[in-house]
């Protein structure tokens, strides 16, 4: 009598996702995704500045100061600085009497704050919650996308989104905004700082097109 308790064990063959790190030349995503709104800025006439946008709450250059001075407070909590602080300078004005070049600098200033030696590791006191540097660029990036679209529909400028930066978004939404205290990806969030989707999604939508409706955008 045999048992087949005594057979030798051999692994389960299984079919596994490649580990694939949604960090992985994140700095030059934060600087494409920046080139991207720079591009849209371009477009910008005087009569532009003082018009709406798809964010109600500001005008074309209450979004260019938000995405300026964003870029600071990110270097800002990198620093050591305290998500209350983040949130009390959110809006203070950081362009003065030259919009372009005060987001240029903050570009650059934030990109070369995160690809300092170990930016990736500290832990950022983030206004949602502790992240991780490589989180906090992730974030910031997805949001300088998502707010290229609302500058280019304010505009009357090209809407259409880097692609790869789009695909980028679409495959690691939920990694991106992992943990944090509301999110887009769930769907108790307030909506203090992410818009609400509107309507249903169409069939067959593209990739920017989810993902500008999980945003609250109607593209």
């Amino acid at each position: 009598m045999t048992s087949d308790t005594c057979q030798p064990w051999r692994r389960p063959v299984t079919t596994l996702r490649p580990m694939v790190d949604f960090s992985e030349g994140l700095v030059d995503r934060f600087l494409r995704a920046s080139a991207g709104f720079e591009q849209r800025l371009g477009a910008v006439r005087p009569e532009h500045w003082a018009g709406p946008t798809p964010c109600s709450a500001w005008n074309v250059r209450q979004l260019v100061n938000h995405m300026t001075r964003g870029n600071l407070g990110y270097v800002g909590l990198l620093r050591g600085g305290s998500g209350a602080e983040f949130l009390r300078l959110r809006d203070a004005d950081a362009l003065d009497a030259d919009p372009v070049g005060a987001y240029l600098r903050s570009v650059q200033e934030c990109a070369e704050a995160f690809a300092a030696p170990g930016a990736f590791e500290r832990v950022l006191d983030y206004p949602l919650g502790k992240v991780s540097g490589r989180q906090a660029l992730a974030v910031r990036t997805t949001d300088t996308v998502v707010h290229t679209w609302d500058l280019a529909r304010a505009v009357g400028a090209d809407e259409t989104l880097d692609g790869e930066l789009v695909a980028w978004i679409d495959d690691f939404l939920e990694e991106i905004y992992a943990g944090l205290a509301e999110t887009p990806t769930a769907a108790e969030t307030t909506h203090r700082f992410f818009a609400a989707p509107g309507g249903a999604l169409a069939p067959g939508a593209s990739r920017q097109e989810r993902l500008l409706h999980r945003m609250g955008r109607a593209g």
